[in-house]
C-alpha cells in the first residue's frame, strides 16, 4: 500500500500538469474515492440509476479535468473530491425529481439524507439549500459539513484542511448540524 506522502507527492506533480502522474494516482486513490461514494450509496435501493462506480469515476474525471488545481496534500485532494461528489449527488437528485422539497413527505435526519432516491432527491436538494444560506453565515461550518458529511472525513482530518484545531471542527460540527436540523424543519 502507498504512503500519504507518495500520494501527496503525485498530487503535487498534478499540479504542475504532469499527466503521467494522473495516471499513476488513480490507483493510489481509487479505494478511498469508492470508500467515500459507497457511503453516500450504500442505502440506496437496489436499480438505483447512480452506481457506486459511476460515482467515483464521475468525480475523478472532474478532479483531474481541473487544471488550475494546486493539491496542498492527500487530505486537501480528498476534501475536494467531497465537494465534487456532493455536486455530482445535487445534479442527480435535481433531475431525478421537479417536486419542490417533497411535497408533504416526512421529514428525514441528516445522515438520511444523504440517500439519493426518487423519494430523498427533494431532501438531499434541501440540505444542499441550507448548506448555501450556511455558507453565506458562517463559511467554516459549511465547510465542516462538506468535509465531514460528504466527504467522511475524520474530525483530525477536517481539522488539517481548515487549519484549525479539532476541537472547534468539533464545536462548528454539533452547531452546524444543528442549525441545518432546524433549516430543514422550518421548510
Amino acid at each position: 500500500m502507498e504512503s500519504s506522502k507518495d500520494v501527496s507527492l503525485l498530487l503535487a506533480e498534478c499540479s504542475s500538469g504532469n499527466q503521467a502522474a494522473f495516471n499513476q494516482l488513480l490507483p493510489l486513490v481509487y479505494d478511498e474515492l469508492h470508500r467515500l461514494a459507497a457511503a453516500y450509496m450504500g442505502r440506496e435501493r437496489e436499480g438505483h440509476t447512480l452506481q457506486t462506480t459511476a460515482l467515483v469515476n464521475e468525480a475523478y474525471l472532474r478532479l483531474v479535468d481541473q487544471t488550475s488545481a494546486r493539491w496542498e496534500n492527500r487530505v486537501h485532494f480528498f476534501a475536494v473530491a467531497a465537494k465534487v461528489m456532493r455536486q455530482i449527488l445535487i445534479d442527480h437528485a435535481r433531475t431525478s425529481t421537479r417536486a419542490k422539497r417533497g411535497g408533504g413527505e416526512a421529514r428525514l435526519s441528516l445522515d438520511e439524507v444523504a440517500v439519493v432516491s426518487k423519494e430523498r432527491a427533494a431532501d438531499l436538494l434541501a440540505l444542499d439549500e441550507g448548506l448555501n444560506k450556511l455558507a453565506q453565515m458562517d463559511q467554516r461550518k459549511s465547510e465542516v459539513v462538506e468535509l465531514r458529511f460528504f466527504g467522511g472525513l475524520t474530525i483530525e482530518e477536517t481539522a488539517e484542511v481548515l487549519r484549525v484545531t479539532p476541537k472547534t471542527v468539533t464545536r462548528d460540527w454539533q452547531m452546524a448540524r444543528a442549525w441545518l436540523y432546524r433549516e430543514m424543519a422550518e421548510n
